[in-house]
């Protein structure tokens, strides 16, 4: 999930060249924010490249934009650590709204993958030469033979992963099973079909605060966004409501929780969202498994919520080299994150409402991908929501996946599939219902998750985030996977599901700031597919 916040960054350029990769060089004359354009990996038909933006001026800088040109034939795919928009053959990046500040000699990154053997040309950066002051714009980098060996490891970077990352094995061509394993339903206290959505309650942002007791009652599940660490791996949860100076209109605490108690008392689940963008939180030891466990406890007893939404993103989730089988975990984050949750199960019992909301960087890309891959080259973080899912799954109430901000994403079909459409979400979730390989080994395959298990997730309008899709494609989607008709080019594998849950999404807020669109299109909507 994304916070609307408004920054700007700058960079200056760095020579880079090993083997396998190429850069650009800048003048040694070049001064102020410069862009630097890498290409990482080469697999002939297609490659992986980066650009570095540095701040080289003495002031600081709070946003970016790199834009380029591809030749004809040559198209971005997936990308990661900015936003991106395009027109014909001409793509901008722009800061995430975490990356935007740079001061006097900080620099940023961000990558992207391309289909074809086209390179960047005619680079600006907020709408000068690339190479900086008095320099001309960046053009295509001389071509390099592609490397023959596989690529070493590196350490994760310090932003959020790639949402596909080059392919280095050929996608898998074993079907999925078709039966699902025998599982014990939680006891949820759920309507047959749930609307679920995030309510900003600890900070503001472009959508304005909305006060809890003036959220609608058609949202079946309210989770609050956020609770977030101490710092990264202390496993200290805070969760505060925004305070006055940003969000004048917040209620007092004790009318926050009465409007909870009023919620509980229709039927409505409140729990507390851990993580967001903003929020990483790596269990790394044993002390902060147990810190996690006392914290979070306190929040859901402090407002006497229903349960919890985990929210990772970024980093928070990585595993190990030889880290491969998500059946049996080894990396402490995710061991001591699945041994967090199950003790807060324990300890609230039967009614106690677990929800999760990934990307499908995490999730659905394991098909191809997970963890650092057979060469120790892949990104750590490719699939490794997968053990912790897989672990939990007789205990989530409503997974519900983030079909938004990603980029394309092999399907069960072994085609690839964009967000923003109906055909994004089928694929996605059908994923989900079916089960799958994971990386391609057939002796290693995802079990699928009952239906009532299974949401999936789509910004509120198109100011809440990449892949915004019109009521009437999503509502497509569900009719699809709920019945098996509308399913435009795409067959679900897991054939009709009439128990498939509902939707999520990001957010209550936006949704009010847009008229309500998403709840006045889907509640009704839903309700009639029982």
């Amino acid at each position: 999930m994304t916070r609307s916040r408004t920054l700007l960054l700058t960079a200056v350029a760095a020579m880079l060249a090993t083997s396998g990769a190429i850069a650009v060089a800048l003048p040694a004359f070049a001064a102020g924010p410069t862009a630097t354009f890498t290409r990482t990996a080469d697999w002939g038909t297609g490659w992986e490249g980066k650009y570095t933006v540095s701040n080289g001026g003495t002031s600081t800088l709070t946003s970016w934009s790199v834009a380029f040109d591809l030749p004809a034939g040559s198209t971005v795919g997936s990308y990661w650590d900015a936003l991106l928009t395009s027109s014909g053959q001409r793509y901008t990046f722009t800061n995430r709204s975490w990356n935007g500040t740079l001061a006097p000699g900080a620099s940023a990154s961000f990558g992207f993958l391309v289909t074809g053997a086209g390179l960047p040309a005619n680079c600006t950066l907020n709408g000068a030469a690339c190479g900086g002051t008095g320099t001309p714009p960046t053009t295509a980098p001389p071509t390099t033979r592609p490397p023959t060996t596989p690529p070493t490891t590196t350490p994760p970077p310090s932003t959020p992963p790639p949402t596909t990352p080059p392919p280095t094995t050929p996608p898998p061509t074993t079907p999925p099973p078709t039966t699902p394993p025998p599982t014990t339903p939680p006891t949820g206290g759920l309507p047959k079909r749930a609307l679920i959505g995030y309510l900003h309650a600890s900070f503001a942002n472009g959508s304005g605060y909305l006060r809890m007791a003036d959220v609608p009652s058609d949202w079946d599940i309210i989770n609050l966004a956020f609770g977030e660490p101490t710092s990264v791996t202390s496993g200290d949860i805070r969760f505060q409501l925004c305070p006055t100076t940003e969000c004048p209109g917040v209620e007092t605490e004790a009318a926050f929780v009465a409007a909870i108690r009023a919620k509980q008392q229709q039927g409505k689940k409140v729990l507390i969202s851990i993580g967001g963008q903003n929020g990483q939180v790596q269990l790394t030891t044993t002390a902060a498994r147990d810190r996690f466990v006392s914290s979070v406890s306190a929040i859901i007893d402090r407002y006497g919520l229903d349960g919890l939404d985990i929210d990772f993103e970024g980093h928070s989730l990585s595993l190990n080299t030889g880290d491969t089988d998500f059946r049996n975990p080894t990396t402490p984050v995710i061991v001591n994150l699945i041994s967090a949750i199950r003790s807060l199960k324990q300890r609230y019992g039967a009614g106690f409402v677990l929800t999760m909301a990934p990307e499908t960087f995490f999730v659905q890309l394991g098909y191809q991908y997970y963890g650092s891959g057979p060469w120790g080259g892949q990104d750590p973080r490719a699939g490794s929501y997968l053990p912790v899912i897989h672990a939990l799954r007789n205990d989530i109430t409503v997974l519900h996946v983030q079909d938004y901000n990603s980029g394309p994403i092999m399907g069960l079909d072994n085609q690839y599939h964009t967000m923003g459409g109906a055909d994004f979400h089928i694929a996605m979730t059908d994923m989900l219902l079916a089960g799958f390989p994971v990386a391609g080994n057939a002796a290693n395959v995802f079990p699928p998750l009952r239906e009532d298990q299974i949401a999936f997730g789509t910004p509120a309008a198109t100011s809440a985030g990449n892949g915004y899709v019109a009521p009437a494609g999503v509502q497509q989607a569900v009719t699809c996977l709920v019945r098996g008709t509308s399913c435009g080019g795409y067959t679900p594998r897991s054939g009709t599901n009439p128990n498939f849950r509902g939707l999520m999404t990001w957010s209550i807020n936006w949704d009010r700031y847009y008229g309500w669109e998403f709840r006045n299109a889907h509640e009704p909507f839903l309700n009639s597919l029982s």
